[in-house]
C-alpha cells in the first residue's frame, strides 16, 4: 500500500473556506451592481499576453511575470513568450487595440478578473488574487472630468460595503514631473519610483536613494517637501507654489488635480485628499493617479488604486487615452477577514434546511425543496433522514436559520422552525415568505 501524498499549502496562491468565500461574493456583488449603475460595460480578457508586451508596458523592475510553457512539445511550440498577465489594464489596452473598430468611444468597462504577480508573498500581498477594474477610453482625446468621475465610483462602492472610513488620495503625475523638471531632477521616472516608497522607507532612506541616483542634497529635501503636501481643498496648490518651483508642466498638473479635487469635494465631501507622495510607480501613469487606504488600517497600505493614461494603447494612427481605477478585492477581503473580523452569516447560501422524516417519504421533502427554489428561496434538504434534533444541528452548524419539516402539522400541514429563536408554524411551501434579511448570506461584524 502506497503512503498517503502529503498536502501542503502554495504560498501566495489563497483558498477560502465556504463563509469566507461568501463574503467575497458579496464585495463582488456589490461592486458589479455599482459598476453597472454607472454604465460600465462587463468584459474579460484572456489570462495571457505576449511577454514583451507585459514587460513593455509598465512593469516594475522587480514585477516578476509568470511565463506560460507547456511541459511538452518542441521548443519552439512551448509558449514560452507568453505570461500570465500582472494587472487588467494591460490587457484591456490590448483589447481595445484588437476591437477599436466595434467599440462605441468613449468606452466604459468593467472587469473582474484573476491577476498573478511573482512577488514574496507576505500578509496581504498574494501571487494570485482578484482585482476588479473600471476604465474609461476615447479616441484621440479623453475628457478631463473623467479623471473625477472614476474615483466617485469607487467611492460609492466603498460606502456600501462594510470597510469603515477611508479616503481615496489623488495626485496628478504632472505636477512632480513638472516639479522635477524643475529642480533639475530629469530622471522623473527613477525619481519617481523612489519617492513611491516613502512609506515603505520612510524619508531618510527616500532621500538616501535620490542622492544614491544622481540628486543633490537640496534636490532630495525639495522632493521631499513636496510629498509631505496634503490638503482635502485646494489649498495643496498654494502650499506647492510656496516651495518656489516654476514649470509649464506643473501648471497644467496642479490645474488638472484641482479640478479633481474640486469634484471631489461637490459631490462626496472628505473623501477625495490631494496627497502629493502618491506617486504609482507603473510608467503607463500620465496624469492623476489614485490610492485608497481604509482609515485605521492605513499600514495595510492601497486597496485601489489607479490612474489616467495617455499612451498605452495606440496603433501608430489612433491614440486611445483612458483612465481607470482598480478595486484589490483579494487584499480587500483578507483585510476585512483577518483584521476587522468580518465574516458570513453562514457558511451555505441555504436559507431553509428541508428535514426527512423517513427515507421512505424524501420525495416528498425533494418536491418542497423545489417548490421553495422555484420562488427563489435557496434551501437544501437533509443529508440522512436522522431524529429531528440531529438535523437541527446539522442547520445550525451551518448557520441555517429555518428547518421545514413535511407533515409535522395538523392534518399533515407543513411546519417551518426558526431554529434562532425556537418559533415553529405552519407552513406551504407555494405561499411562505423568507425574511428578506435571512434569504441570502448577511455580514456579521464582531459586535454583530
Amino acid at each position: 500500500m502506497s503512503a498517503p501524498t502529503k498536502v501542503t499549502p502554495i504560498s501566495g496562491f489563497p483558498e477560502l473556506l465556504p463563509a469566507d468565500r461568501l463574503l467575497e461574493l458579496h464585495v463582488l456583488d456589490t461592486i458589479r451592481e455599482v459598476f453597472e449603475l454607472h454604465g460600465f460595460a462587463p468584459l474579460e480578457t484572456r489570462a495571457v499576453e505576449p511577454v514583451e508586451r507585459l514587460l513593455g508596458k509598465g512593469g516594475d523592475a522587480d514585477k516578476e511575470i509568470y511565463g506560460v510553457t507547456r511541459l511538452t512539445g518542441e521548443e519552439s511550440s512551448r509558449d514560452a513568450d507568453l505570461g500570465l498577465h500582472f494587472d487588467l489594464t494591460v490587457p484591456f489596452a490590448r483589447y481595445v487595440l484588437e476591437h477599436a473598430g466595434k467599440l462605441h468611444f468613449p468606452f466604459r468597462r468593467y472587469q473582474v478578473q484573476k491577476v498573478w504577480r511573482g512577488e514574496r508573498p507576505q500578509e496581504g500581498r498574494f501571487r494570485e488574487f482578484t482585482q476588479a477594474d473600471i476604465d474609461i477610453v476615447d479616441a484621440g482625446e479623453l475628457a478631463a472630468h473623467f479623471e473625477a468621475e472614476v474615483p466617485l465610483v469607487v467611492a460609492e462602492v466603498f460606502r456600501r460595503l462594510p470597510v469603515g472610513p477611508f479616503r481615496i488620495q489623488v495626485n496628478n503625475r504632472k505636477v512632480p514631473e513638472g516639479f522635477y523638471l524643475g529642480i533639475g531632477l530629469t530622471d522623473v521616472q527613477g525619481t519617481l519610483r523612489i519617492v513611491d516608497k516613502l512609506d515603505k522607507i520612510g524619508p531618510e532612506q527616500v532621500a538616501a536613494q535620490l542622492v544614491q541616483a544622481g540628486a543633490s542634497a537640496e534636490q532630495a529635501r525639495l522632493a521631499l517637501a513636496l510629498a509631505e503636501v496634503r490638503s482635502q481643498d485646494l489649498s495643496f496648490v498654494e502650499a506647492v507654489r510656496g516651495l518656489g518651483v516654476e514649470h509649464p508642466v506643473l501648471d497644467e498638473g496642479l490645474e488638472a488635480l484641482a479640478a479633481v479635487v474640486r469634484a471631489g469635494a461637490e459631490s462626496a465631501p472628505g473623501t477625495l485628499v490631494a496627497d502629493l507622495r502618491i506617486a504609482r510607480g507603473l510608467d503607463y501613469y500620465t496624469g492623476t493617479v489614485y490610492e485608497t487606504q481604509l482609515l485605521g488600517a492605513e499600514e495595510w497600505g492601497s486597496v485601489c488604486s489607479g490612474g489616467r493614461y495617455d499612451s498605452l494603447a495606440s496603433d501608430g494612427r489612433t491614440t486611445y487615452p483612458g483612465v481607470g481605477i482598480s478595486i484589490g478585492v483579494t487584499r480587500l477581503v483578507h483585510l476585512l477577514l483577518t483584521r476587522r473580523g468580518l465574516r458570513a452569516s453562514r457558511s451555505t447560501p441555504a436559507a431553509v434546511l428541508v428535514a426527512v422524516v423517513d427515507e421512505a417519504s424524501r420525495r416528498r421533502s425533494d418536491l418542497v425543496a423545489a417548490a421553495l427554489r422555484g420562488r427563489g428561496v435557496p434551501c437544501e434538504v437533509a443529508p440522512s433522514a436522522a431524529r429531528f434534533g440531529k438535523q437541527i444541528r446539522y442547520a445550525d452548524r451551518r448557520g441555517i436559520p429555518f428547518v421545514w419539516f413535511p407533515g409535522a402539522g395538523e392534518d399533515d400541514a407543513d411546519q417551518v422552525k426558526d431554529i434562532r429563536s425556537g418559533e415553529q408554524v405552519d407552513a406551504d411551501a407555494t405561499t411562505w415568505v423568507c425574511p428578506p434579511q435571512d434569504l441570502r448570506p448577511g455580514i456579521v461584524t464582531p459586535a454583530g
